[in-house]
């Protein structure tokens, strides 16, 4: 047979890599719907010709590759759930049911945890392997689409018009070699509608049985071919809103906390308005865990815990010096949402066209809009809470604070200005006048592309050319904050010599300025609640361009098959831009500088798979897979990258099959990771420093008092007492790489003859992650400025990202981001599927996916060292030993019911926590000596620290749906479901939002929800 030049050339250049490079095992990445781990040969019977139709008919490609292959002979190395499945899930977003059904996806961002962050909430998100979002790539037709996100590429699954999903497809391992950048943990494929003929609108809510959490959705689609079947339109839109959880639907929020432990009595302690109590002397009531950030203020505080501590206001008035926090204090939990609610719209469109016999356009265009608003508690504020200000002429940055009240206020109680410091008055305050914060983001994304799909040489190659441009928005609106010159100019307060009085300061007069009451609750008038409030806004734009091209066909036969292969190219172009219009001055926000970046890659791909054996002894088929990807990067640290994939499919005999493969996968920094200034944020962390004395030992306590503001606290206080406000700022790196992994997986997937219809699939995974792109801890940095090898000092550059007031109180820790970690993750996947026809009685599918993590480890490089923390059954990292889904299905006459049962292991409440208890230094440990040496110290059943160690959970799941036919052949489905039919809400988690964690539904409970839908 003559060949073209191309298959010549094409034929040769892969002979000279084969000739290069040794082959290897094979990819094989994880099959959780086993129905399709191994595929069903073509019937021997089959004459030549027919074999050739179904060849040519089921010709695909398969996520994870674009290799096109016949679908009996690849066994597909794929977790996917299909349109049934996600129906049956019921309602809720996209992300939220694919969590729920298959254990290898753990949550990103959602409405139950992203209550805190500023930029996240209406962000919906998932988490491949829990190695981060960021290490998930997510594609919508196989093609890479415009972020969601300045923090990350991360596509929100929102986005998507619930009725164009058709299936979704996850490869659970490496797969940059086939789409380049961030597919270290793999990609989730969504699928749209190929095929769906006709128009349908569906209807459906829900609601907790307990109250809140309100759902609707509505979808309405159309899908038809036209011109005699040349062509092929479908399109959907999708309305959905879900009002949220708050704080009064849930008992159990209401409860307050705040643990601690008595390492001398081995007790847990929670605390009392009469301070920490053992928790077996008290009882639940007696539980307090309030704020001083009353709306009446508190002057002049000295304890958190003792009587007579304070000057205060409350609705009564004028208390005098009587504050006691725990007793008179504000739970600022009530302002938390549980969930936060959203709304959201989109729509979409897709064509496909045949323009000739040979040569077919299709294009795709998708908008949608998100809008979540978050109800926050008013501003909380003190004299010394520090801000980031920024020179808008030179663009650097400082800090700032409001201050504290001025000894001659005339507004000020006598008693206060009695005993009032010539530095002035310290407050407390929540600024319920200036109204709640309203955390409000807009969001609205297009993404389009638009290719042309044809064939060449006689058909025997495909090819492939299309463009993409995607443009997202996100409009943040942060209302009610303070505007910090502002405040400190109306406290700054003088007579105007008429009987009332004025702002001291002559400029901000001119400018409007309102003196400012902080005395009693009501005290702010509107006028200065007006001058002082400020309503910053953050606009990110981002903005994608992508080209792609391929071919892909047979480059020769070998006595086993043919082989398959796949040329291609790729350039993208990332864009950003974020602007604010904090003023100069500073408020009290999250303050996220104006900044822009652009990152642009151009790369070019191969695949190849090579059918080495067929219906020999001992092989039915054997095939090697080889890919390859090399990339090249406008950053300076990255330049070119290279991913590759080598592997091996071997069918031993029919029905049983094993698969390996090996890959390599990189992660290039983001633009933000890259490029962005300090960018405002804040976590909870604990002070080295607390409980330093004068003369309490080691390294960390005298590195301590070699600070002056902490030193003058110990002299005034005996001790130093840690009250940090949890300022931490982001801040980018310009000399950042790429992240390189390392996937091996290695199954056997089973179709036995002598049980039809039964499937098993069984994968083991391990991912090595090096140069992992992060961050230290906040405590990480405070040890390697006070307790390392390195001096304490100015040479030392965590010290310098640490910054404390003049009593000694952390204001910041600027956490930057390094090439720092190595994380390995390994465990195995289990999948199986049986399909059980009782005719009369009806069919019956099972399904079981099971994820058990064998470890999950983090290796940091700390000044003293590595050190290694294995997270593998820690809440506050996600990651449970062992996830289960399985499902019954019962199909008959039009009806559908299924039962699902997930399952969670038990879990540690954090790693950290873990090691302070039961580490080689931990408290037990120490305990256990100090008794061994002094019986004096033992004590009669120490206890274990309350909830750090969390039972399993099990939620149970049913739906139900009947499918009638109506007149003008239309269908009619009605449906409904309650979901975790037991109301198990998971257990107590200290410090939760609620008490509750996401992870165990945030506090949803027991939902049910109902709906119907029409087609036509």
């Amino acid at each position: 047979m003559n060949k073209s030049p191309i298959t010549i050339a094409i034929q040769t250049a892969i002979y000279t890599a084969i000739a290069g490079s040794a082959l290897a095992f094979a990819p094989a990445t994880f099959a959780a719907d086993a129905e399709n781990a191994v595929a069903k040969p073509v019937a021997k019977t089959a004459s030549a010709e027919e074999t050739k139709k179904v060849e040519a008919d089921e010709k695909i490609i398969v996520t994870g590759s674009r290799l096109r292959r016949d679908s009996f002979s690849v066994a597909t190395p794929l977790a996917t759930m299909d349109r049934e499945a996600i129906e049956d899930a019921g309602i809720g977003s996209l992300a939220d049911i694919l969590i729920d059904e298959l254990p290898q996806l753990a949550e990103g961002f959602s409405n139950s945890n992203s209550q805190s962050s500023v930029s996240g909430t209406g962000l919906s998100t998932v988490d491949l392997r829990n190695l981060g979002t960021n290490r998930t790539l997510t594609l919508i037709d196989g093609r890479r689409t415009v972020s969601n996100s300045y923090s990350g590429n991360y596509i929100s699954l929102s986005t998507i018009p619930s009725g164009m999903v058709q299936s979704v497809e996850v490869i659970t391992g490496g797969a940059s070699a086939a789409y380049g950048s961030d597919a270290i943990a793999g990609v989730v494929n969504i699928i749209t509608q190929k095929d769906k003929e006709g128009f349908s609108f569906k209807a459906r809510g829900g609601e907790s049985t307990e109250g809140g959490a309100k759902e609707l959705g509505l979808d309405l689609d159309f899908g038809s071919s036209f011109n005699d079947d040349r062509g092929y339109m479908f399109f959907s839109t999708s309305y959905d809103k879900d009002w949220g959880l708050t704080f009064d639907d849930r008992d159990r929020a209401q409860q307050q906390d705040s643990w601690d432990y008595d390492e001398e009595l081995m007790c847990n302690l929670m605390q009392t308005e009469d301070g920490d109590q053992c928790m077996r002397d008290i009882t639940k009531a007696d539980w307090r865990s309030l704020s001083d950030s009353i709306p009446g203020g508190v002057f002049d505080e000295s304890s958190s815990t003792k009587d007579n501590a304070g000057y205060w206001y409350n609705s009564d008035g004028y208390q005098g010096d009587t504050w006691k926090e725990e007793r008179d204090g504000i739970n600022t939990n009530q302002f938390v949402m549980l969930k936060v609610p959203d709304e959201k719209a989109s729509a979409a469109i897709k064509v496909d066209y045949d323009l000739t016999d040979d040569v077919m356009f299709y294009g795709q265009l998708q908008y949608s809009y998100n809008r979540s608003i978050n109800h926050k508690a008013p501003e909380s504020e003190d004299e010394c809470d520090k801000i980031v200000t920024r020179d808008l002429d030179t663009g650097e940055f400082g800090e700032d604070c409001i201050g504290r009240i001025p000894a001659n206020n005339p507004y000020m109680h006598p008693e206060i200005a009695d005993q009032a410091s010539s530095k002035g008055v310290k407050w407390d305050r929540n600024f319920a006048e200036v109204g709640n914060i309203i955390n409000d983001n807009t969001r609205t994304t297009i993404r389009s592309w638009a290719g042309l799909q044809g064939t060449m040489f006689d058909g025997d190659w495909d090819w492939d050319l299309s463009a993409g441009y995607g443009k997202f928005n996100q409009e943040q609106v942060r209302s009610n904050e303070l505007y910090v010159a502002n405040v400190r100019n109306a406290l700054d307060v003088v007579s105007d010599g008429n009987g009332g009085y004025q702002c001291a300061d002559a400029d901000a007069m001119a400018a409007g300025c309102v003196p400012l009451n902080m005395f009693g609750e009501g005290s702010i008038s509107p006028e200065a609640a007006d001058y002082i409030r400020a309503n910053p806004e953050i606009n990110t734009e981002i903005e994608q361009v992508n080209v792609l091209g391929y071919i892909a066909g047979d480059l020769f036969e070998m006595p086993a098959g043919k082989v398959s292969s796949v040329f291609g190219f790729e350039y993208r172009k990332d864009s950003q831009d974020v602007s604010t219009n904090v003023p100069e001055g500073g408020v009290t926000f999250n303050y996220v500088p104006d900044f822009k970046g652009a990152i642009s890659v151009s790369e070019v791909f191969a695949e190849a798979a090579f059918p080495l054996l067929r219906d020999v002894v001992g092989a039915k088929s054997l095939t090697a897979e080889v890919s390859g990807r090399i990339g090249q990067y406008d950053l300076d640290n990255v330049d070119v990258v290279q991913s590759y994939k080598i592997g091996l499919v071997w069918e031993a005999i029919e029905g049983y099959a094993f698969r390996a493969n090996w890959s390599t996968a990189q992660r290039a920094p983001t633009i933000t990771e890259a490029m962005s200034p300090p960018r405002g944020d804040y976590d909870s962390f604990d002070d080295i420093c607390d409980g330093v004395t004068a003369t309490s030992a080691g390294r960390a306590d005298d590195n301590c008092r070699k600070d002056a503001g902490v030193m003058a606290t110990i002299n005034a206080d005996g001790v130093f007492e840690d009250d940090n406000n949890g300022y931490s700022p982001n801040v980018g790196n310009p000399d950042l790489f790429e992240e390189t992994a390392e996937t091996f997986t290695l199954g056997l997937t089973m179709a036995p003859a002598f049980l039809e219809d039964f499937r098993l699939a069984i994968d083991y995974y391990d991912i090595s992650i090096e140069d992992a792109i992060t961050s230290f801890g906040n405590e990480d940095i405070l040890e390697f400025c006070y307790d390392s090898s390195l001096e304490y000092g100015d040479d030392n550059s965590f010290c310098n990202d640490v910054s404390r007031d003049p009593d000694g109180q952390i204001t910041g820790v600027m956490q930057r981001v390094y090439n720092q970690d190595e994380i390995r993750t390994s465990g195995v996947d289990v999948a199986a599927a049986y399909s059980l026809d009782l005719d009369t009685y009806g069919r019956f599918k099972f399904k079981l996916d099971w994820v058990h993590v064998l470890s999950h480890e983090e290796t940091k490089t700390a000044p003293d060292g590595q050190y290694t923390i294995d997270y593998t059954g820690s809440l506050s990292e996600g990651i449970f030993e062992d996830k289960v889904t399985a499902s019954t299905t019962w199909y008959k006459d039009g009806w559908r019911v299924r039962w699902s049962m997930k399952y969670k292991s038990g879990v540690n409440s954090s790693q950290s926590r873990n090691e302070d208890f039961y580490g080689t230094d931990g408290i037990f440990a120490t305990y256990e000596a100090n008794c061994a040496a002094d019986a004096s110290a033992c004590v009669d059943n120490p206890e274990a620290p309350y909830q750090l160690a969390l039972p399993s959970y099990v939620r149970n799941d049913v739906s139900v749906s009947y499918t009638m036919d109506i007149a003008s052949e239309g269908d009619l489905r009605l449906f409904g479901g309650v979901n975790n039919i037991f109301d198990n809400n998971g257990p107590f988690i200290l410090g939760g939002k609620g008490n509750y964690d996401s992870q165990y539904g945030g506090g949803k409970g027991r939902f049910i929800y109902a709906g119907a839908e029409i087609s036509f």
